[in-house]
């Protein structure tokens, strides 16, 4: 797949690690053309021969799929300036609304989720899901905690979206659960709010942690 990831920081970066481990092309952009191509360089070193280069904000018109890995608000914008752009491609929504100057409250009605909201935001027909929210980059990097593979919890309305994003995380070593439709986003976040607030107690794990889910 064609993977477009929109922002440049430590998630960009690690979830860009998962996709070129599956064997698939990723194009970076940000704010700073400047540190997607910094990104883009540390990625090809980490990853000899790994198809990844910056990109313009126009180049999203030959993705298969759009990570917006960059904060909630950020998200909203994004759809908003892609507009029309986006319209029947699968988009990923990373993002946790959380109030990080508590982390004990999201910042969203208990009723909606930033999912939803992007959704929202954006234009009918942007096939928004709901994934890779409860992964932390430094895990992501690794792509497992104490020598299991992450979980990527995944929500989305569209089926067909739903299963791209699953590919992109089982062909990076990583174990997609799907978890229903795209309101099971408020669920998703909820739950992250919990263990973003465990990382910054004295006891924490140094941001990596990992939920799983795990059977007999």
């Amino acid at each position: 797949m064609r993977v477009f990831i929109v922002g440049t920081g430590n998630m960009a970066g690690g979830i860009a690690t998962r996709a070129l481990a599956g064997g698939h092309t990723v194009r970076l952009v940000g704010t700073d053309p400047a540190k997607a191509a910094t990104l883009a360089d540390a990625l090809g070193k980490r990853m000899p021969g790994a198809d990844v280069a910056p990109a313009v904000p126009d180049a999203v018109g030959a993705a298969d799929v759009v990570v917006l890995a960059v904060p909630f608000d950020a998200a909203k914008q994004v759809v908003v300036e892609y507009g029309d752009h986006l319209v029947g491609k699968t988009v990923v929504d990373i993002s946790n609304p959380v109030d990080f100057a508590t982390f004990d409250t999201l910042t969203v009605p208990a009723d909606s989720s930033g999912a939803e909201q992007i959704a929202e935001a954006a234009v009918p027909g942007t096939r928004v899901v709901k994934a890779f929210n409860t992964t932390f980059a430094g895990s992501l990097v690794a792509g497992e905690v104490g020598g299991l593979p992450l979980d990527v919890f995944i929500a989305g309305d569209d089926p067909a979206a739903r299963d791209q994003v699953a590919e992109l995380a089982s062909s990076g070593g990583l174990n997609p659960v799907v978890v229903g439709g795209l309101r099971h986003a408020r669920e998703l976040e909820g739950i992250q709010l919990l263990h973003m607030a465990l990382q910054t107690r004295p006891e924490g794990h140094g941001w990596m942690s990992a939920i799983k889910i795990v059977t007999p």
